[in-house]
């Protein structure tokens, strides 16, 4: 998508809308990550980065007593998330925020735990390890999705596909060199089931396409942005074991 047109940017925001996640993903799953940070202290501190409607941030919220930093550029989704926050007993731990993930200017060393699923891919996963370690305090924590080869010669549709839409996309053992040549130590990853892609995201996004269809009519530039979500959704169902998510947990090493 060409962010630099505010129309398509509207236009994504407008398929996205609504939806429990911007991304695969599920609580199970972020438990699961979760459980690895085993070396937190009674009351960490946690950043949550490109959180948007912060279906992870509550998760987290509600399995540890610390605070929570949730952080994304849309104004939507957090107000969808700060919305969430106030119905709940949260209020008093988590802090929602407008910020660019890649310029957060916050002081270094001060939190426990970064989290950030389905969204350090925008900075590149170098990139965004580079710019979060500082964030941690020794011996903290950095957990991350990010989508990743699953088999090293996939067809050549879904390959082109990719190719297209994700060049950097690499291997589950590639991410783990970035992530040790960038001052970390691997603790954990698995692999998100095909559930985490559906039940919260391409299954609600699925049945919002043919009123969009509708809506749009001939308009070709909105109907090509729904286009693109279906041929996604589609390519997921016919190359699914070829792809996929990976949690990545990681300790700042010095």
């Amino acid at each position: 998508m060409d962010d630099s047109s505010p129309r398509l940017l509207e236009l994504f925001y407008e398929v996205q809308r609504g939806l429990p996640r911007q991304g695969p993903g599920n609580n199970e799953c972020t438990l699961r990550a979760l459980a690895s940070c085993t070396r937190l202290g009674p009351t960490p501190a946690v950043l949550d980065l490109g959180c948007g409607p912060g279906m992870q941030t509550l998760a987290i919220a509600n399995a540890l007593p610390g605070n929570i930093l949730a952080v994304d550029n849309c104004e939507e989704y957090l107000e969808q998330l700060q919305h969430q926050v106030n119905r709940s007993s949260l209020a008093d731990r988590v802090a929602v925020r407008k910020a660019d993930m890649a310029a957060l200017e916050l002081p270094e060393v001060i939190f426990d735990l970064v989290w950030c699923e389905g969204a350090a891919y925008i900075m590149g996963i170098p990139q965004a390890l580079q710019a979060w370690r500082p964030l941690l305090r020794t011996n903290g924590y950095l957990a991350f999705t990010e989508l990743v080869w699953l088999e090293k010669h996939p067809a050549a549709e879904v390959a082109s596909f990719f190719a297209a839409e994700y060049p950097a996309m690499t291997s589950v053992l590639a991410i783990n060199d970035t992530i040790r040549e960038s001052g970390f130590e691997p603790i954990s990853d698995f692999t998100l089931p095909d559930s985490a892609w559906f039940d919260h995201y391409y299954a609600p996004l699925e049945a919002k396409l043919p009123a969009l269809k509708q809506k749009y009519g001939q308009d070709e530039e909105a109907l090509a942005v729904v286009s693109a979500a279906e041929t996604e959704i589609d390519m997921r169902r016919r190359f699914g074991k070829s792809y996929g998510y990976q949690f990545f947990v990681a300790r700042k090493v010095g």
